[in-house]
Parts: structure tokens; sequence; C-alpha cells
């Protein structure tokens, strides 16, 4: 896929950062060294760490709290991740014991409406008198289970250094990428709900934002989280406090989503939002997320694109090793934070063999390295390769890139 774009505009071209990992439009690379990215992190990221999605965690609830109807819950095989498209009609399912009330639920659930099965389950319950912060009670013991960090977390963290500020969002409950920023010592903040600074590209927008919000430390206290389709109607339609969030965001960083298939609710909703602002606003930035998926699916990948996100696919085997490997490796390379010693070895590697000889990766990973960097950079670079007596052909890309017309220099 690089090679095939080499030689178009930076608009795109996509970047290989090795074999077996997603290829990213180099756009978004030089955005990212910018600092004008900003991540915002799905349930899919604390898996890897032994954390349900939103699936999941209904699952969980409903053990808890119902064993029947969690009994038909998991027998009604909802879609899967390869499958997102096809919503499979199991209204047949087993009814036996059911009330009307349960039976809407299995319904909902089959149709991956999970907010709106919690809400349909609270109110169920509170009028069974089971007590009004149950279902919360119960959701916080399930996201309180053993946990640690896992590698995805730390990688995110690293990319979310714009220079001078750390910011990432998430839609999580748990605290798992602060403590993966404190394993690194890191210090982060944590922000949640209507106590988010409003973003900016000042020092101050640095933090962890749980704009779904976020599990007190103290399991005593009762944490405020958007949970139930009622929870998004208030904080989505009539506060507008994550709209709000989200709309300058999309305004002033590239959104990139990491953990979400393109169902999960509400952030479909809006974003879709958001990309219809941008056929109004020039200053809409262009959003991506990282899409899995076992096989070359073009109707997936459109489903993204029609709801105005670029998607980055990559293959989801090995429990998404292939995320995990192209974060980690976007992090070491990063022209903010990353390993100078890394990025050195990287290019010697490269120049070793001659331009017209190296695979397309490897000549479209130098050149974006070199277009990022700016002319003190260029010229250590330049000397590098000089000195490991590459080829001059190498010398000589440095040298195109550097009249190219509109070069991105950020380093």
């Amino acid at each position: 896929m690089a090679g095939s774009s080499r030689h178009n505009a930076v608009s795109d071209r996509v970047i290989s950062l090795g074999d077996g990992l997603a290829a990213v439009p180099e756009r978004l690379l030089l955005a990212h060294a910018r600092g004008q990215v900003l991540f915002i992190a799905g349930a899919g990221i604390s898996w890897p760490a032994g954390l349900p999605d939103f699936r999941g965690l209904v699952l969980r609830v409903y053990e808890q709290l119902d064993l029947a109807e969690h009994a038909v819950l998991l027998s009604s095989n909802p879609p899967t991740a390869h499958n997102q498209l096809k919503i499979v009609n199991q209204r047949k399912f087993n009814r036996s014991g059911l009330t009307a009330q349960q039976a809407a639920e299995v319904k909902r659930f089959i149709e991956r409406d999970y907010d709106v099965v919690l809400g349909m389950l609270e109110r169920r319950m509170e009028r069974q008198s089971y007590g009004k912060n149950l279902l919360r009670r119960t959701v916080a013991s399930v996201l309180r289970g053993p946990s640690q960090p896992a590698p995805i977390h730390r990688a995110l963290m690293r990319l979310a250094d714009r220079g001078g500020a750390v910011a990432i969002a998430t839609t999580n409950f748990d605290l798992l990428l602060e403590e993966a920023a404190r394993q690194t010592h890191l210090s982060v903040q944590t922000y949640t709900l209507g106590g988010i600074p409003r973003p900016g590209h000042r020092e101050d927008f640095s933090g962890v934002f749980h704009i779904h919000g976020a599990l007190d430390p103290d399991p005593a206290r009762t944490s405020d989280l958007i949970l139930t389709d009622q929870d998004f109607g208030e904080y989505y339609f009539r506060r507008r406090v994550v709209p709000d969030f989200i709309y300058d965001a999309a305004r002033l960083f590239h959104l990139v989503l990491v953990g979400y298939s393109a169902n999960d609710p509400p952030m479909r909703y809006l974003l879709n939002a958001v990309a219809a602002d941008g056929t109004r606003f020039s200053e809409i930035k262009e959003r991506f997320s990282f899409v899995p998926t076992n096989t070359a699916d073009p109707e997936l990948l459109e489903d993204w694109r029609s709801r105005g996100i670029t998607p980055i696919p990559y293959h989801d085997a090995n429990s998404h090793a292939a995320l995990l490997h192209t974060l980690e490796r976007w992090a070491a390379l990063s022209a903010i934070n990353g390993s100078q010693r890394f990025l050195d070895a990287e290019m010697k590697r490269i120049v070793r063999t001659k331009r017209g000889e190296t695979s397309d990766a490897d000549r479209d990973l130098f050149d974006h390295i070199i277009r990022r960097s700016d002319s003190n950079e260029r010229a250590r670079l330049s000397a590098l390769v000089s000195q490991k007596r590459a080829d001059f052909s190498w010398l000589d890309a440095i040298v195109a890139i550097s009249l190219e017309r509109e070069p991105e220099h950020v380093v």
C-alpha cells in the first residue's frame, strides 16, 4: 500500500511503520509531530487488561442481577466485530420464563443498544425496590476488578505527549491510563465530565479526560458515570457537556479513535454530528480510527468513511497485536518524545541498501522522517547518512524533500 502511493502528495501517502503493521496516513503522522492530535480511547484498549467491553459489561451485570435473562443473553449470539454491518435477526429467542420487559431487553441486546439495555434494566429494578444505585454499584464492582495497565495504555500515554503537555480523552471509566502514566514516572491529572478543561493548544489543556465519567478511587463513594440511555440524553443533548468538548477539540486537533467499533454508542452519533459540521466549518479537522479487521472488508471501511471518519485498518489476529505494535513503533519514532538512538539506528539500517533496491516501506519511512524535520535535524541526519557512506541517492532524496513546495517542518 505504501509503495503504490509513494510518489503521491503528502495528503495521499501512507507510511508502513513495519511489516504487518497498520499503514498510517502521513498527514496524520505529521499532524502528531506538530502536537495536533488528540487520541480518544475506547473500551477495546482495556480488554487486554482483563476489563470487558460494553457488551461484556452488560453480560457481567446481568450475571449478578438477573441470572435467568443472563442465560438467554449468552445464547443470543449477537454480531461480532467481523460482522459489524449485519444485524442478525434473532427475534425467535427462547422467551420461556421471561417477562415482556426482559424479552424487550434481550431484543435490544441483540441489536447492540447496550446503553438502552442498561437503562431498561435499571428502571425495571428500581420498580422492584432493589435500590436506586444497585446497577451502578454492580458496574463499579465489575470494573474495579484486579487489573494493571496493558502495554497499549503505556504506548498511548507516550503518544498523548504533544510537547509540553500530555492530553488524552477516553470514554472508559477505569483509571488504567493514569496508572500507566504513573508507572512511567509521568504526572497527569484526571478530569471528568463538567470538570474537563476547554480544549486548547495551551499547556494547561493536559491530563486524562474521562468524557463519560470515571470511577472514584474510593469504592465507598458513588461515581457519576454516563452509562444508560438516559445518561447519554442528559450529558449529550440536555447539558451538552460531551458534544461541546468534542466539537471544540475537533476544531483544534485531529481526533484519533482507538478501541472502538463502528457501532459503539454513542460515539457514532457524536462523530456523525461533527462530520456534519465539517461540511459547514472549514476548521473541523480530519478524524481517524484504527479499525480491526481480518479481511480487506470494503463495506466495513466505507461504513467508517460514511460517518466522516478515515479508517486505518489493521489485522486483528493474535489479540490485536498489530495495533499494539503499530502504536509502540509510532511512539518510539515520535518526533516529540521518541528515542533518538532508535531513530538513528533505523536510518542507518535503511541506508545500508541502495535507495533503488530497498523496500517501498523503508523508502517511505526515510522520506517521512526527513519531511517532518526542520533544517537542523535534516543537517544532522544528512551527516549521519554520509558517515555511513550511504549511496548518494539517499542524500539526493534529502535535497529533493527540502525543495518540496510545502514542506512540513516539525522537529
